[in-house]
């Protein structure tokens, strides 16, 4: 698929326009508007977008690593977070130049005002959160936890990033995983108590060992 959409929802939206035009052949084929594609990036083409900063938060990433991954996100003259608010914003004054108060029972022009002053406020807030949240990010353990204390919390990303569902880039994720969970099965083998009886240590197997042998040839027949 050469072409990349911003979200799920774009993406179906515009194979759900491209099917109604198949079923609906009234108008001439060439008439048809071509449909509104939007070609962002890859993930690894710019690690410092969203959508690559989102690829690099893999479980496997280093504590350092995210939370300077959470700095670049909130961060006041570049960051995603902040151009996101000021945009916001900049649709909530939109909106402020076109109040008319003269119908008292009837706005729906402050009605959307108001949507978007409190969705406003609320990423301010998360401005906030992540501040306060990035030095905690630093302080935790490097390794994962065992699996069993993942279950006490939902996760929350949805997944609906349009490469997450096509598998258009490779994640390491998957890779680094295994490797972490053979660690983990190297490091319980080698603190079980039977783990100097192991194949795995290199030294040949009890059922191998030769004193069986001497004991039949010293017999008489």
């Amino acid at each position: 698929m050469p072409e990349y959409y911003s979200s799920v929802g774009e993406a179906v939206g515009a194979a759900m326009q491209h099917n109604i035009r198949l079923a609906h052949r009234s108008a001439a084929p060439g008439s048809d508007k071509p449909l509104q594609l939007r070609h962002l990036p890859s993930a690894a083409a710019d690690p410092y977008s969203v959508r690559g900063m989102s690829s690099r938060l893999h479980e496997d990433a280093a504590p350092d690593e995210v939370a300077r991954i959470m700095k670049e996100v909130n961060g006041a003259l570049v960051g995603a977070l902040p151009e996101l608010t000021e945009l916001v914003a900049s649709a909530a004054d939109w909106t402020r130049a076109r109040l008319d108060f003269d119908d008292q029972h009837h706005n729906p022009t402050f009605e959307t005002w108001t949507r978007l002053a409190a969705a406003s406020g609320m990423l301010r807030d998360v401005r906030e959160q992540l501040e306060v949240a990035e030095d905690g990010l630093a302080a935790c353990p490097a390794e994962c936890t065992d699996p069993r204390h993942h279950q006490m919390v939902s996760v929350l990303r949805s997944r609906e990033l349009l490469d997450d569902v096509l598998d258009a880039e490779p994640a390491p994720a998957p890779s680094s995983a295994r490797n972490v969970d053979s660690h983990r099965q190297r490091a319980a083998r080698a603190s079980s108590p039977h783990a100097g009886t192991s194949p795995s240590t290199g030294s040949p197997p009890a059922t191998a060992a030769p004193p069986p042998a001497p004991r039949s040839a010293g017999r008489s027949r």
